[in-house]
């Protein structure tokens, strides 16, 4: 578990830009049965989390199109929401971080870790626009 105060700003990367945390299973229950499209953001201490992977998703939301909700579980610190949230994104293995879009609790696109490690911002911020474009 890593101290509140060291996750602070790495939480409100993304709260600053309107998702939502996700801190017990039922928040992750009550998300996943919105209706329309939902992206939910496993947010890490990781470099490639900081670097690549928050940059890209508060890219991607300045596109026309943008999920209906967005949300975010905090992989290390939020654990039972974590695990439960990675519950929808089978088949794919957990990975932290990772970046799931969800229409209508159908997962139709995935960013696992391998596909934001050591790729620039705006490269994954493309590939989120064009789900986004795709199912948004």
């Amino acid at each position: 578990m890593y101290p509140a105060e060291l996750v602070k700003p790495m939480r409100e990367d993304l709260t600053s830009v309107g998702f939502t945390e996700l801190h017990t299973t039922d928040d992750v229950q009550a998300a996943m049965k919105k209706e329309g499209t939902t992206l939910v953001v496993v947010n890490s201490v990781c470099g490639c989390a900081a670097a690549n992977a928050r940059p890209g998703a508060r890219m991607a939301l300045q596109n026309a199109k943008t999920p209906d909700n967005l949300y975010t579980v905090f992989a290390g610190v939020d654990r039972e929401a974590t695990e439960l949230a990675r519950n929808f994104m089978v088949p794919f293995p957990p990975s932290s971080p990772s970046m799931a879009l969800f229409k209508d609790g159908e997962l139709v696109h995935m960013l696992e870790r391998h596909h934001i490690e050591g790729r620039p911002a705006e490269l994954i911020a493309d590939n989120l626009v064009d789900a986004f474009n795709e199912y948004c």
